[in-house]
């Protein structure tokens, strides 16, 4: 799934419109519920070499999202599944956003993200 594709499921399935909070970061696209401050999504573009996946001059997209502590370890054994990016390495993960990795797994772990963070 690529990094539009990603947003217009967010959007449409939740009903929520992506945030640009960082003008340095200008491609960073935050997704929080509704009313609230928390989270559940945020879609990134970071140098391949920051998750050891190639060169600083390739840029990569990847999307963080929060799941169950106890899946962490099993998910991360999986390609394109990494320690969170920049965020709690013991509840979120990073997933490289390609064509490698399941579609329908990606939305089943943006629906857990949503669903985890709603408390």
């Amino acid at each position: 799934m690529k990094r539009n594709d990603l947003i217009n499921y967010i959007q449409n399935n939740y009903g929520v419109s992506p945030e640009y909070p960082w003008d340095k970061y200008p491609n960073y696209v935050v997704f929080r519920h509704q009313g609230s401050s928390k989270w559940f999504a945020l879609i990134m573009d970071v140098s391949a070499d920051k998750l050891h996946e190639g060169d600083s001059g390739t840029i990569i997209d990847i999307v963080d999202v929060k799941v169950e502590p106890e899946l962490v370890g099993s998910l991360r054994l999986k390609e394109g599944i990494f320690p969170a990016y920049h965020m709690n390495k013991e509840h979120w993960i990073t997933i490289k956003l390609d064509n490698n990795f399941s579609e329908s797994e990606l939305k089943s772990l943006i629906d857990g993200s949503y669903r985890l963070t709603q408390k």
